[in-house]
């Protein structure tokens, strides 16, 4: 690197991008050793740690390069000659702005990665505050999922449900298949606060209700050992929607997790197996998520709770109807476009937000 020329990036940051580079060399060392080659177990990790790591390393010999240019368009804008130095200057200044991109790539692909982002997800949606209205908000919302999901080309499965007495539900867990589900749809754990006129309300009067969203990521059965001894699972027969034969047959199941008390429960498929395999799922999904929880607090990062207890003044965002109004309190943001929203086609405005306001959070820490 051509000494004189300092980048946009921090010390600090090119301290820790050249130990990356750094730790890429000698991993690519050790790939080339014939020991290493001849024990695929070492051979497959160490080429897993190259990999994670070689999109950095591949930018940032890029950035180096540009700081390198840099460095001689500076040296040259000093020459003797008039129409060399315009030149140069109009090449250090074309190399600049490029050296800004290239150090906003660096930030971005320093952001660690979640490692579930593109699994499937469960979301449990519970009406809180609010009574009926809040069940029939939890249905609205629901419905709002479903729309976005399909706009995603997700698939959404019904895993177990408490309709309301007025409509909608006052629990319900559905299931999200779909490349990337997680990542998007992470964003919307938390107390959903609605502000209405109810249908049942004679006066015209606007109520303000809550619905509670948590959003698990579909882990594998590999990521979480689960000792048999520790569950008790009942069957029993399913109550609600589908016919005389869901009615008949003891083909729901209930699972409980005897050392955390976690209890789960599916009833959606006929099969009992079926059943036991997505309850199973959902366990080991909440499982994790509590793990991950732990740590966190430990590492005082101060993770917020994900559902709460549905009290109104808990909220994440708020859908005000009457204005036609939905406000993500987490970053501030509101937007006037409350119909689409609940038509499935506004959550990428918020959630793409959200996403910029982490990665800048994170950004700012290093």
């Amino acid at each position: 690197m051509t000494a004189g020329v300092k980048g946009s990036l921090s010390g600090g940051l090119m301290d820790k991008l050249l130990n990356i580079a750094e730790k890429h060399r000698e991993l690519t060392d050790r790939l080339a050793d014939p020991v290493v080659a001849a024990d695929p177990g070492r051979y497959r990790e160490y080429a897993r740690e190259a990999a994670e790591i070689e999109d950095v390393v591949q930018a940032f010999a890029e950035y180096e390069d540009i700081l390198r240019q840099m460095g001689d368009a500076a040296e040259l804008k000093a020459a003797d000659d008039a129409e060399m130095r315009e030149l140069a200057a109009l090449e250090y200044e074309e190399l600049a702005a490029r050296e800004a991109d290239a150090a906003d790539g660096l930030k971005r692909l320093l952001i660690p990665k979640d490692p579930h982002d593109h699994a499937n997800v469960f979301l449990e949606l519970r009406g809180g505050a609010g009574g009926d209205e809040a069940a029939i908000f939890a249905g609205d919302l629901l419905r709002a999922y479903s729309r976005y999901a399909e706009t995603h080309g997700w698939k959404l499965m019904e895993v177990s449900s408490n309709e309301g007495e007025m409509g909608g539900y006052k629990e319900v867990v559905v299931q999200v298949t779909g490349r990337g589900a997680y990542g998007r749809l992470k964003y919307e754990a938390g107390v959903h606060r609605v502000q209405r006129v109810p249908a049942t309300e004679a006066q015209g009067r606007i109520h303000t209700s809550t619905c509670t969203v948590a959003v698990l990521p579909e882990v594998k059965e590999s990521e979480v050992e689960i000792n048999p001894a520790d569950l008790r699972i009942d069957v029993y027969r399913a109550s609600g929607a589908g016919g005389q034969h869901i009615n008949k047959t003891s083909s729901a199941v209930r699972v409980t997790h005897i050392p955390t008390g976690v209890v789960v429960q599916c009833q959606d498929e006929r099969s009992q197996h079926k059943n036991k395999d997505r309850a199973m799922s959902i366990l080991r999904s909440r499982l994790v998520q509590a793990q991950e929880e732990k740590r966190a607090a430990e590492q005082t990062e101060a993770r917020r709770s994900m559902v709460g207890s549905g009290d109104r003044s808990e909220k994440v965002r708020t859908y005000n109807y009457p204005q036609n109004r939905v406000t993500d309190h987490r970053i501030g943001l509101t937007l006037h476009k409350l119909d689409q929203l609940m038509e499935g086609n506004g959550f990428d405005d918020i959630i793409d937000a959200l996403t910029a306001h982490d990665q800048a959070a994170y950004l700012g820490e290093l």
